[in-house]
């Protein structure tokens, strides 16, 4: 009895049931927010605080750069503001006096709030040294190095936030209508065998004129674990359903260019059949073409039944 549920349980009755008709595109997973950090004043990096791979909070500490130039310039201009003030001050009360013109008291406020906002524009320079995380996340890659010198614009860190990840997938302009009219998709990520669905699929309203294809963007649940910016992945938009036999991918052997089953009788004998199979159905599964009628049962551990089946034929021939 042990063996007949051992053998149930490892394996799978062939039926036709409801699929989902799916139209599958190429895709590729993103980061919903991302940001790249770039340097803002000139310097030589001093201190690197994070690597690839690091959780960072928003406002920490990434990297600082050496800003004695910025600093330099901000004392200077703050010195210079100083001057402007005094002077603005001295010639308002000489105006209220009546010992200067009314041009060289609007020369005077001039020259002090061009002082004031060129106090203001080094002062945020200086403050540039010190480089901070933008959002809160992962730390996707660091581009420079301590020692390296850092100019305006160069990349320094860039960082996404993990909970929040979606597909960008390339729709064909030929296809536009009935796909938008698709209210469900799954993602497929080919190199786990795993199958993710959709939380929202936003169809983006222009078409590239070259490729004549539009982007449509695929939402995953958030906090989706093992799911990484950058990963291949295909996108399946369900269009219908239709009846199909399926077979999991579990019980397919494949010895070059021959696609086989294991098929086990009432008796549990195993005997090899070729099949020819279909589409990937949502869900994972195989479309079976031929092959296979339904009701057979079919093995989920094809090397194993193969084993076992030479070694019964070999014990009957002698």
């Amino acid at each position: 009895m042990q063996g007949t549920a051992d053998q149930a349980a490892s394996s799978f009755v062939v039926q036709a049931r409801e699929v989902d008709l799916a139209f599958p595109v190429e895709a590729t997973v993103e980061a919903v927010r991302q940001a790249t950090v770039a340097a803002q004043v000139p310097g030589r990096v001093l201190d690197v605080r994070v690597d690839a791979g690091q959780r960072v909070k928003q406002g920490e500490l990434l990297m600082r750069i050496d800003a004695r130039e910025a600093a330099g310039s901000d004392a200077a201009a703050k010195a210079t503001l100083a001057q402007a003030r005094a002077a603005y001050e001295r010639t308002k009360n000489l105006y209220a006096q009546k010992f200067v013109s009314k041009a060289a008291l609007d020369q005077a406020e001039a020259a002090y709030k061009a002082a004031e906002g060129a106090a203001v524009s080094t002062g945020a320079g200086a403050s540039h040294g010190t480089v901070t995380a933008p959002i809160s996340g992962l730390v996707a890659q660091r581009h420079t190095e301590a020692g390296e010198m850092a100019t305006p614009g160069k990349p320094l860190v860039t960082i996404y936030d993990p909970k929040g990840l979606r597909v960008l997938a390339s729709l064909p302009q030929y296809k536009l209508a009935e796909l938008k009219k698709s209210a469900r998709a799954r993602i497929e990520l080919p190199e786990s065998g795993r199958w993710i669905d959709v939380a929202k699929i936003e169809i983006l309203p222009t078409v590239d004129p070259r490729s004549h294809t539009a982007t449509a963007r695929l939402y995953l649940p958030d906090n989706t674990e093992g799911v990484v910016p950058g990963a291949y992945a295909r996108a399946h938009f369900t269009l219908g359903q239709a009846k199909k036999m399926t077979v999991p991918p579990a019980a397919i052997l494949r010895r070059g260019e021959i696609t086989a089953v294991y098929v086990l009788d009432d008796k549990g004998v195993a005997r090899l059949r070729q099949v020819r199979l279909g589409e990937a159905v949502a869900g994972g599964e195989l479309e079976v073409l031929a092959g296979l009628n339904a009701g057979e049962r079919v093995s989920l551990t094809p090397q194993k039944t193969g084993i076992e089946a030479k070694a019964a034929a070999s014990a009957a021939a002698r």
